[in-house]
This record gives structure tokens, C-alpha cells and sequence, in this order.
């Protein structure tokens, strides 16, 4: 075909195949002829993956105007919270961790710092830090649904791994988490950026400090809701050429530093701080990745008539901050996802939340206090200084030898006055001592600002005894709801960053565990990592610090022991021995109840120790039922009805879960997966109603065939056998009562026989006298 009529036909090719001229990609290629061929492509969108770069695909064009769309918005954002750079850099001063030797108002002037600000980042630092991040591991596991053994043994085996990643594989993990915990304290704001790096070929959680995250004007401290986030990179020049070969980044020239073109002032006053500055041997290439909404030509969002629709769809976008070219450009959504709703990579860590995006520290909340307490302690150590070696005027006629060093304390010196008096040739400056005014407004300051950020020591042992628990108890809560509150809120930004590491770990990961797993395959973890378990922090949100949780225990255990009757004893020492960190409890407290699932041999065993069994759902009921069945005819057990009791409950526990779950096969197989909508509770509590009845049937049955075949239940034997002992000992009481009567009886017989027998004497002897007196009369 001639390049004319090629070229002059293509527009019509575009007409007729009814695609935007964007999305289609004609190449004429000039045959040796002098014709040529027109190749029209596909959708740009089909030339590359899903998750590939796709500056190569997207016309040069469209790549300058995405850099200047999001190089604008970023300059806004970075404009918008300009004072707050400046105040949270100015905050940096109050910190004192640089020593200062001042000359105003004079030379050695006290250059301190009052500590108020850093005691109460570095008390937080270290009861969060101790609270959030544990020796064992910081994650623990919930099961969702229905307990199982399948799911308590999921829960342990994703529980471990998250533990032994977080803890060993990840080696930045811990190092930066105590780096986060400070600048929280400081700014109020800091982030985990949670990732896959292909590059380490492993999960990240980086720590992103406030002063590299934009958050725009209107955004929000959810990171979910703001409608762009921009991370300034600072990645070292050869990681930076790693990334590019590997395809992730576009080749292109960029400019290595050791600081940005412009850096920002909380860089500026943290290196003045810190007392470090840049140097030019090291190179390091600055880029800018924001995640923005954009509507690029090619990949627009297209409804069901295969028309545009003009909605901007989630992106992220990687420029070089020198030079603003785009390096890359990729989605950010989900290839399944329909709604193609933006993935979140940010998790924010807030410690006071206030108006605005970013969160507020300690430097906001008492930086003015702290500011003042430093004045008026310099002001202290300077009139102190002033008033013990005070400076004042001479004559001008008065020589004092070396003039030119200051008197040292202790130290004499000639003085040459011409005859006049020395007194009248020097005048001191009146100097005053530290003023106790100014004393007592420093102690007023620092009581003030610890009382704020609830630094101030917690006298646990200066408290009454013998005081009730509700005041204790509310005497710890006024005294700890601020760091309780900043603990919550620490303990939700946690379970955010857990969340997208678990989503991680089941995603990019192996299928298989590292390591070996007790009782099941190391494939198991392709399935483990699902919506049957959620992962959270170890810590409680509600107990922020040891003292805390110790006298809670302490409180539980004094209401339990008023109560023992209603209270379980074992669990109130546990919690106490648990508060203390004692390791190993088991040692120490004997065992009463199992909440893992055990076989049945096991637990035969531990009822013999009068400890609580527990039926979970999936174990082999029948094996359990059989095994506890002929255990119950062991003479040890029928001689300890107590512990038959609780076996024979436990077998009941086991009849009732074996029935739930067989009927709710019945229905799922009858309904598919939603039986609740075709069956209703009642009519579901009678079919398990019916079940059961079976079931026992089947139990007795099974007892009779153990015991010879209709033998009597061990169990009611062992009723009716302490019914019988119970007769007897009311028979032989009875006998006893009879005896005693009897023997009352005799008592007062004899009673009664000796009064008339008394009666009789007396009447013997009083016979002879009134016969006298008559005889006389």
C-alpha cells in the first residue's frame, strides 16, 4: 500500500474500529518497495501486566503533563503546612540534646536546657515501647467464627510465623519501632509505610517520619480517606539503579546529593540538633511518590457501553524531585477489584489527635511550659553565677594587677589606689540572689506540665491499704487517663499495621512456612492466611504500664478472696503471678482447667487432677465419648464422684457439639451455603433437640455393651451408692438420736427417784418433831 493512502486511511481505521485515538498504537512500516504497512496495535492497557510500570506505554506527551499536575499539587500541600514545619522544628531547641555555649546576655551564660519536654517523650517512649513490643513477639491471634481445633491450631501456627518474621527475619522491625515511638512523642505524628519489597524479597513496615509525608490541606489522619499522600524517598544511588534494571523504575538520568535541592526546615533544625550536616561523598537520589487519582489517557475507566467515564482512577506515581520527570507509574488497586478502590500502604501513628491532618505531640501540648521552665531556670543559674562573682566600676585611677584575667574564687590581688580608700575606688554591681519567687514559678511550670502529659510519679505505696477498691481504682484512672488514652490510640494504629502485614505475608510470601510445623504440612500456610483469623497486638488497650496491671490483678484478687465462693481463685492468682511476669506459672499454681484441645487420653488424665474439660468443635467426638465412657468404669474414678461428675459433663459437651455440627452438615448439604434463611433457630434447636436423643441413645448402648451389656450406668451406681451411705449414716444418726432419748429417759427416772426418796427423808424427819409438840401442848 503507498504511505500516502496508508496514512490518509488510519484516521478511518480509528473511526471504524470506535476506539479513542490514544488507546490505538499504528506503526507504518515502508516496505522495500516504496509501499508500506500499517499496523494498528491493541489497548494500551493490554500491552503490559497489571502491575507493571507503564511509562513506556503512556505517550510522552501525557507523562509531562502527569508531572506537572502532581508536582503542582505537591508544591500546594508542602506550602499548605509551612508554619507547621517551622513550629515543629523550632521545638527541636527545647529538647536539649545539643550543649550550647552562650555569650548573651554575657560570656558563660547558663546555656540549659529544663528537661520537661524530653522526661515526658522518654517516659512514653519506654512504657510504650515496653507495652507494645514484647520479648515474645508483638501479635497475637483471634479466632473469628466458631471455635475449632482446625482454627485454634490456624491461629497458633499464623501467630508464630507473624512473630518470628516480625522479631528475626525483619531486623529494622524493633530499632524502628522505638525510633517511632519518639517521634510520636515529639511531633504527635509519624507513619508506617507496609509493602512488599521485591528487592529483599520480603515484607517492610519502614518508618516514615512526619517531615517526609504530605498530607494535603483537606486530608484527613486516617490515611484511607485523604484524597492523596506524597512520600519523599531518600534511596541510595546503586539501590536506586537495582530498582531500574529490575524494570521497576524508567531508566533515566538523575542527580545524586547528600541532602535535597531543597530541604525542608525540620531537616535543617534536626541537623543542627543532632549536630550533623551533609557531605558530598555520599549520593543519594531523592524521589517523590505520591498516591494520586488520575484519569490518563489509554487507561481510563471505561462503563459498560465501553465508553469513558471521566473518573479518575488510583495510581502511584514516582518522580525524580531534581528534575520532576516521572520514573513510574502504576496501578493501585486490586486486579480482581471491580470498584478499583486505592490500596492503603500508610498506617498513622497519632498520640493526641487535634484539628487538623497531623497529630499533636508533647512539644504542642507543653512546649510553651517546657519554654518557660528553661528561661526561669536560666534565669536561676544566672543570678546565682552573678551573685557569686559580681563584676562592678573602678576608678579610672585604680591599678589592679593582671587586670586582664578574672579573679578566681578565693583568689587575693594587689590594688593600687593612691592613698584614697579601696571602697571608694570600687563599685559592685548590686547583684541580687536567685530570687525564691522565680523558684517557686519554675516548680509551678513543671508540676503544670507534668500533670499534662502524666509524667508525674505514680505513688502506689503511699496510698491506703485498707481504702476501698472502687477508689483505688478510681484514683489510678484520674491519674492515668491521658497516657491510657495515647496507649489506645497506639494500640489502634498497631493492629492497622498487623492487618497489612498479614494481607502481605499470605499474598507475596511462599506457600510453604520456613520451618517445620508440628502436626501438619508446611503448605498449610497457603490456606492459613484467611478471613478465619485476625490478627492483634499482645498489648491491652486498656493497661498501659506493669504498675497498672498489677494493681488491677491486686484488686481482682482482693474482691475475689471477700467472695471465694462465687469467684474462680485459680484465675485471680493466675492474673496476679501473669502481672508480675512470672514465666512459669504452671510451676507454681497447680493446672485446674484446659483451653487447648487435648486427646482423650490426656484428658482422663487431667481429670483425675480435678481439672475443668473443655469439648471443642471438630475434635472426633466418638473416639472422645469411647475412651471417657471406659474411663468412667475405672474403680479410681467411681470412687471420686466428683471427678465422674465432671467427666460424665464433659461427655455430654461432646454429645451436644457432635449433634450441632452434624445438623448443620444436613443443611448445608439441603440449602447450600446460607441455611439460615431456609431454617429457622427454633426449628435448628429442635433438629439438634432430636439428634442429641439419638446420640444418648447410641451412648447408652455403647455403656451397656462396656459393662456386659445392660449394666448399669457407673454413674448412677455411684449415685445410688452415696444415697445408700447416706442412709445408713441417717439410719445410724437415727439410732443414736434413739439411744440418747433412752438414756434421757433413764435420767429422768432416776431423776424422780431420788426426789421421792428426798421427799420421803424429809417427811421422816418432821414426823418426830410435831409429834413433840404435841405432847408438850
Amino acid at each position: 500500500m503507498p504511505i500516502d493512502k496508508a496514512l490518509n486511511q488510519a484516521p478511518v481505521l480509528d473511526a471504524v474500529v470506535g476506539l479513542p485515538e490514544p488507546q490505538m498504537d499504528i506503526e507504518v512500516i515502508i516496505e522495500d518497495d516504496g509501499g508500506a504497512t500499517v499496523e494498528i496495535g491493541a489497548d494500551k492497557a493490554s500491552e503490559v501486566d497489571f502491575y507493571d510500570n507503564l511509562v513506556d506505554v503512556i505517550d510522552p506527551d501525557d507523562l509531562g503533563r502527569i508531572a506537572l499536575e502532581v508536582s503542582a499539587a505537591f508544591e500546594a500541600d508542602k506550602g499548605s503546612r509551612s508554619d507547621w514545619e517551622n513550629m515543629y522544628a523550632k521545638g527541636l531547641e527545647l529538647l536539649g540534646l545539643k550543649m550550647e555555649e552562650r555569650t548573651k546576655p554575657f560570656r558563660g551564660a547558663a546555656g540549659v536546657a529544663h528537661p520537661m519536654l524530653t522526661e515526658a517523650i522518654v517516659q512514653f517512649q519506654a512504657q510504650a515501647f515496653k507495652e507494645l513490643m514484647p520479648a515474645g513477639g508483638p501479635v497475637r491471634t483471634q479466632i473469628v467464627g466458631k471455635e475449632t481445633v482446625d482454627k485454634y491450631q490456624q491461629a497458633s501456627r499464623v501467630q508464630d510465623f507473624m512473630n518470628y518474621q516480625i522479631t528475626t527475619v525483619m531486623e529494622e522491625y524493633t530499632p524502628e519501632f522505638d525510633q517511632l515511638l519518639f517521634y510520636s512523642g515529639y511531633g504527635g505524628s509519624t507513619f508506617k509505610k507496609v509493602y512488599y519489597d521485591y528487592q529483599l524479597g520480603r515484607m517492610v513496615s519502614k518508618l516514615c517520619l512526619a517531615d517526609d509525608v504530605y498530607i494535603p490541606y483537606n486530608g484527613s489522619s486516617v490515611m484511607s480517606q485523604c484524597s492523596r499522600i506524597t512520600h519523599r524517598i531518600a534511596m541510595d544511588a546503586n539501590d536506586f539503579r537495582k530498582r531500574v534494571v529490575a524494570g521497576e523504575y524508567r531508566d533515566i538520568p538523575v542527580q545524586t546529593s547528600a541532602a535535597p535541592a531543597d530541604p525542608s526546615p525540620i531537616q535543617a533544625a534536626t541537623d543542627k540538633v543532632v549536630g550533623v550536616q551533609p557531605t558530598d561523598d555520599i549520593g543519594e537520589v531523592f524521589l517523590l511518590e505520591m498516591l494520586v487519582n488520575l484519569d490518563i489517557p489509554g487507561f481510563e475507566d471505561i462503563d459498560s457501553k465501553g465508553e469513558p467515564t471521566g473518573i479518575k482512577l488510583p495510581y502511584v506515581v514516582t518522580l525524580a524531585e531534581d528534575t520532576l520527570q516521572v520514573v513510574g507509574i502504576r496501578r493501585n488497586w486490586r486486579e480482581n477489584d471491580a470498584l478499583k478502590q486505592r490500596r492503603n500502604y500508610f498506617v498513622h501513628y497519632v498520640l493526641v489527635e487535634g484539628p487538623g491532618a497531623y497529630g499533636l505531640g508533647f512539644v504542642h501540648l507543653i512546649g510553651g511550659l517546657s519554654k518557660g521552665a528553661t528561661s526561669a531556670l536560666r534565669q536561676l543559674i544566672d543570678a546565682g553565677t552573678l551573685a557569686n562573682l559580681p563584676a562592678g566600676f573602678k576608678s579610672k585611677g585604680a591599678r589592679i594587677a593582671d587586670d586582664s584575667d578574672p579573679i578566681q574564687p578565693g583568689e587575693w590581688r594587689d590594688i593600687d589606689v593612691g592613698g584614697a580608700e579601696i571602697s571608694a575606688s570600687l563599685l559592685p554591681l548590686p547583684y541580687k540572689e536567685p530570687s525564691q519567687v522565680l523558684f517557686g514559678l519554675l516548680g509551678f511550670l513543671v508540676d503544670a506540665g507534668k500533670r499534662l502529659s502524666s509524667t508525674a510519679d505514680m505513688q502506689v505505696g503511699d496510698g491506703n491499704q485498707y481504702a476501698q477498691v472502687g477508689t483505688t481504682l478510681a484514683l489510678l484512672e484520674r491519674g492515668s487517663m491521658v497516657m491510657s488514652s495515647i496507649h489506645k490510640r497506639m494500640h489502634y494504629a498497631q493492629t492497622l499495621e498487623f492487618r497489612l502485614l498479614f494481607e502481605g505475608f499470605g499474598t507475596f510470601l511462599p506457600d510453604e512456612y520456613p520451618y517445620e510445623v508440628p502436626g501438619a504440612s508446611r503448605r498449610v500456610k497457603r490456606t492459613d492466611f484467611n478471613n478465619m483469623v485476625s490478627v492483634l497486638p499482645v498489648a491491652d488497650p486498656n493497661i498501659f504500664s506493669t504498675a497498672q496491671r498489677i494493681q488491677l490483678a491486686q484488686m481482682q484478687l482482693q474482691l475475689a478472696q471477700s467472695a471465694p465462693n462465687m469467684h474462680n481463685m485459680y484465675e485471680a492468682y493466675y492474673r496476679v503471678y501473669a502481672a508480675l511476669n512470672v514465666r512459669d506459672i504452671d510451676g507454681i499454681l497447680l493446672p485446674q482447667n484446659t483451653q487447648m484441645p487435648r486427646d482423650p487420653a490426656t484428658e482422663n488424665a487431667d481429670v483425675l487432677n480435678n481439672m475443668q474439660l473443655k469439648a471443642f468443635a471438630g475434635q472426633q467426638h466418638d473416639a472422645h465419648i469411647i475412651t471417657h465412657l471406659m474411663m468412667g468404669l475405672s474403680p479410681i474414678l467411681q470412687s471420686n464422684p466428683m471427678s465422674a461428675m465432671m467427666l460424665q459433663r464433659h461427655i455430654l459437651d461432646h454429645v451436644r457439639i457432635k449433634a450441632e455440627e452434624d445438623v448443620e452438615a444436613d443443611l448445608f448439604k439441603a440449602y447450600g451455603t446460607d441455611p439460615d434463611r431456609m431454617v429457622s433457630p427454633i426449628q435448628k434447636e429442635g433438629m439438634v433437640a432430636l439428634r442429641i436423643a439419638q446420640y444418648m441413645k447410641d451412648v447408652r448402648d455403647l455403656q451397656d455393651q462396656l459393662t456386659g451389656g445392660g449394666g448399669e450406668d457407673p454413674i448412677v451406681a455411684l449415685k445410688q451408692q452415696e444415697l445408700q451411705q447416706r442412709a445408713q449414716a441417717d439410719q445410724a444418726d437415727n439410732q443414736i438420736d434413739q439411744q440418747r432419748l433412752a438414756l434421757d429417759q433413764q435420767r429422768l427416772q432416776q431423776r424422780g427417784q431420788i426426789d421421792q426418796q428426798r421427799l420421803a427423808l424429809q417427811a421422816a424427819k418432821v414426823q418426830p418433831l410435831n409429834q413433840g409438840a404435841r405432847n408438850a401442848a
